[in-house]
Formats: structure tokens, C-alpha cells, sequence
């Protein structure tokens, strides 16, 4: 008796879309199962973005197919998709920010009885919708969106995908913001959809995720389908080998550790989030801070860079008190923060890349009325080759730029008067294996030439092995500072955690 197979719940032939001529998708090939993880990955600028958003009707391609089970479908608008039950969950985030957590997650679909709106019914409703989802951070359904963290603003897209029934569901980046618990939440629930028969297709960076959660794995690069694996039948080196078509070293290359003097002391400093923290960074050293989400990792770093209001302590750099009141007084003094949100926080993005370059630079360019295009266009030229910026066009807009290159830029900007201390939020969120490799060999080089650095990050290798001291960091608290090769992934979270025996 022959095996009849059931049709995939969606499948793409052929997809190809240009802008231009540029072309973003050529002849792609993918399909997801009833009740299957389905990995895309790839680079940035590989195609998965524009892939996404084909499926989720906001682009349409110039050539191909797509079929919903035994159906060949058409996606011309956003409610094409959503008809279909496909669940689309942005890397960038598209929530309202002047409306509350629970607005935003029955935004159009409001409760209503009697032409009034059962405000009361709708924050119930949300709030076991987080409790069912394990997404216990948020604490406050009425809180504004705007008034969140970035990681509790990813909660809530999240939450708002899952509250209404999925067929296919998408999730590009989910977890580049969560902390430990939260990501094993959102895999519980994910793999309890999985059993209900819904495809997900998931999109990241992080091998280890991956590896957990697939079933398989396609893998895109310039835009084209380069294969097809059952996740368990292939390894991580071979998926890296297909992404960048070359071989990357799986360590993390930390700098050598050459101490200098004490470039930064911190001593009882207090904000709003951050209380009574003490410690020191060298230069040559690299000081990494773990934590939870809303640990006040980044609070502590906008309190150094004067964007927080400092309530008690000193900042004390080269061995003098300095008064920070503000960001211009921070860069004055030698200090940098490339925050967390590098497209709302660190770069204009509908400007050109050269103009993000040179914006804090305009002393050096700008003469009165004349301006030095020259000047302008020689920093231009420094940050780009000096960082391997890789663009078509420096006037080209920003956000054209894949998000390792728009790090690089963000980063490599600072560079044209080095800081003596440089302050990295969250540096490798949402950019791919080989725009890491390119960042740390840039913070190698920049350690290497004697600068201070502090990374923030929540991703824990990254942390243990590119940091020469680690500092945990526990409800706005550093519990305690330890030599990176001294202290192991677990001792770090049962520290932050609580949770030491």
C-alpha cells in the first residue's frame, strides 16, 4: 500500500524579489511542516528578512509560487497572511509605544459590550495569557510600552503573536533580548504549538538554540537556498561553512590581557535602577557584566554616560573625580556608550551612512558657513576601511546596511578620537556569526592598543570568553566582580539566579 504524505502547511518555490538591481531572493526554495521547527539561517543580507516579510505579505515577489497546503496562494497585503493564520514576530519591534502592555497586544480587536471598552476583561485576559506563555517579567499589563525595557518590549510582540491562533508562525530573533528564563519560556511554548500541529519557521544567530529547537535547518546565503539538513544529521561547522562559505573558528578570540592603570573607578554609584555599585576597569582590560533581563546592566551604563541622573557616588577617570551631567560632559572626559537600541538609540537610520559617521564629528568639517567636504569625506573614508564596513554607496541610506555592518558603523564612528573608555551595550545582538567574528577581531585590536572596555551582554560565552573580569549583576546591584577564566557559565547564573548552594 502505498504512503500517502500530507502536503506542507507552506511552501515556497522558486521565490525570487529585486529592488532594484539588487537581488534579494533568487530562485529560493523552502517549506515548513504541520508540526515542525523549521530554522532559516543565514547572514546578514543573506535574504531571510525579505523571505519573511513575502510570507508575511508586506513585500511581493516578481517570480515564484507559494502554496498553503494543496492550495497555490497569492499574499498581496498584510491580511492575505493573517486570513492564513501566519504569525509573524519582527526582530524589529512594532508596538505602539504610548499605549499600555495590554492595548498593544488587543490592538484592533479590542473587547467591547455596548460600544464600551471592558478595559478590566482585556487586562485579565492578557494577563493569563502571560502567565500561560511563562512570560512572568512583565508584571504590569497597564504599564505604557514606551516606559519598558527593550527586552520586556520583545516580550510583549511575542505575547501579542501568540494570543491569537497560529497556523504558521514566525519568530526572527526572538530571543536576542531575553534573559536564561525567559528563553526557555518561549521553547516550552514553542514546542507545545509544535505538538498542536503548528509550523514554525525561526530565525537566529545562535547555533546553541538551533541546535535545541530544530528539526531542520535552510540555510540562505546571497540570497539563494544553499541546503537542506535535518538538524541532527549535520554539524554546526558545516552550517557555518554553508552560511559564509568559509571556515570560522568556534572559539571566541579574547584579547591578551595586558592591565594597565586604572582607566575608570566607580564608587557607590546610585541611580534610579542602580544602587550603591563600586568597581574598576583597566586599560587593556575588558570587563564583561552578566545579568538578567532588568538586572540595571544598561541603567548603570546610562548613568555613566550622564544620560541618567546620578543620585550618589563618584566616577573617577585617570584617578580623578569627574562630574558627568550629561552625554557631552561623558565624550569630554574620554568616555563612549554604544547603547543596546543601535537604530533608535545610536543611529538616524534614514540618513545616509556618511552622515552618520561624521554627526559627531561636525567641528572638524564645518567652518562657520564653509563647509570641508574634503575633511568630511577623509573620516568617511577612515571609518569604513579602518571597521571593513562593508556598502555600495557611504551616501547610501543607513538602514540599507545589514546590522553587523550598522554595528560597525556605530561603533568605528567613535574611533576618528579614540575614547579612553568604551561602554558596548549589547554589541552582537541580532547580527550573524561573521559580523561577530568581525566585532570581536575589532575589540581585540582596540584592547590591544591599551583602551577600557565594558561589554554588556547577555549572552554568557560571549561574556566568559571575551572578558578578562566578570561582574554579576543582580536587581540593580554588582554582587561581585571574578577573573573570567576563574569562574564557569554556571557558577554565573546560579549567582544571578540566587540560586548558590
Amino acid at each position: 500500500m502505498s504512503v500517502v504524505h500530507a502536503a506542507p502547511l507552506l511552501r515556497l518555490e522558486g521565490i525570487t524579489r529585486r529592488f532594484g538591481n539588487v537581488t534579494a531572493l533568487d530562485n529560493v526554495s523552502f517549506a515548513v511542516e504541520a508540526g515542525e521547527i523549521h530554522t532559516l539561517l543565514g547572514e546578514n543580507g543573506a535574504g531571510k528578512s525579505t523571505l519573511i516579510k513575502i510570507l508575511g505579505g508586506i513585500y511581493q515577489p516578481d517570480a515564484g509560487e507559494i502554496w498553503s497546503g494543496e492550495k497555490r496562494v497569492e499574499l498581496r497585503q498584510v491580511s492575505d497572511a493573517d486570513q492564513l493564520k501566519i504569525r509573524l514576530i519582527h526582530q524589529e519591534l512594532s508596538l505602539a509605544p504610548n499605549l499600555t502592555v495590554a492595548e498593544n497586544i488587543f490592538l484592533g480587536r479590542e473587547p467591547v459590550r455596548f460600544g464600551l471598552l471592558q478595559r478590566g476583561e482585556m487586562n485579565r485576559q492578557v494577563e493569563a495569557l502571560l502567565s500561560r506563555l511563562g512570560l512572568t517579567e512583565i508584571r504590569d499589563v497597564t504599564a505604557v510600552v514606551s516606559q519598558l525595557s527593550t527586552a520586556h518590549q520583545q516580550l510583549v510582540e511575542i505575547a501579542r503573536a501568540l494570543s491569537q491562533e497560529a497556523r504558521v508562525l514566525i519568530l526572527d530573533e526572538p530571543t536576542s533580548s531575553l534573559s536564561e528564563s525567559e528563553v526557555e519560556a518561549l521553547f516550552t511554548t514553542l514546542r507545545q504549538l509544535k505538538a498542536q500541529g503548528v509550523g514554525i519557521i525561526y530565525i537566529s544567530h545562535r547555533m546553541e538554540e538551533i541546535t535545541r529547537l530544530s528539526d531542520r535547518i535552510t540555510v540562505l546565503r546571497d540570497g539563494k537556498t544553499v541546503g537542506t539538513a535535518r538538524t541532527g544529521e549535520i554539524k554546526p561547522a558545516t552550517l557555518i561553512e554553508w552560511m559564509v562559505g568559509r571556515d570560522i573558528k568556534e572559539h571566541f578570540p579574547r584579547p591578551p590581557y595586558k592591565p594597565g592603570e586604572i582607566a575608570l573607578k566607580v564608587t557607590g554609584l546610585s541611580s534610579a535602577c542602580v544602587h550603591d555599585v563600586s568597581f574598576e576597569v583597566r586599560y587593556g582590560e575588558v570587563l564583561g557584566l552578566s545579568g538578567l533581563v532588568g538586572a540595571g546592566r544598561t541603567e548603570l551604563a546610562r548613568a555613566l554616560f550622564g544620560v541618567d541622573r546620578i543620585h550618589a557616588g563618584t566616577i573617577s577617570i585617570d584617578g580623578k573625580i569627574v562630574s558627568i551631567n550629561g552625554p557631552r560632559d561623558a565624550l569630554r572626559q574620554g568616555l563612549v556608550l554604544v547603547p543596546e537600541d543601535r537604530k533608535h538609540q545610536g543611529l538616524i537610520t534614514e540618513q545616509s551612512v556618511a552622515f552618520n559617521i561624521t554627526l559627531p564629528w561636525l567641528k572638524k568639517w564645518i567652518h562657520g558657513l564653509r563647509f570641508d567636504d574634503r575633511g568630511r569625506n577623509e573620516i568617511v573614508a577612515r571609518t569604513i576601511k579602518g571597521f571593513d564596513v562593508r556598502l555600495s554607496d557611504p551616501e547610501q541610506p543607513m538602514r540599507d546596511l545589514s546590522g553587523g555592518n550598522q554595528q560597525k558603523v556605530l561603533v568605528g564612528r567613535w574611533m576618528e578620537e579614540p575614547p579612553k573608555i568604551l561602554i558596548l551595550d549589547e554589541p552582537t545582538r541580532g547580527i550573524d556569526v561573521g559580523a561577530r567574528e568581525d566585532l570581536y577581531r575589532l575589540i581585540g585590536k582596540l584592547v590591544r592598543q591599551g583602551m577600557a572596555l565594558i561589554l554588556i551582554s547577555s549572552d554568557l560565552d560571549e561574556v566568559l570568553n571575551i572578558s578578562h573580569q566578570v561582574g554579576t549583576f543582580q536587581a540593580g546591584r554588582l554582587t561581585g566582580v571574578y577573573p573570567a577564566e576563574q569562574i564557569t557559565a554556571a557558577q554565573i547564573m546560579q549567582k544571578l539566579t540566587g540560586e548558590e548552594a
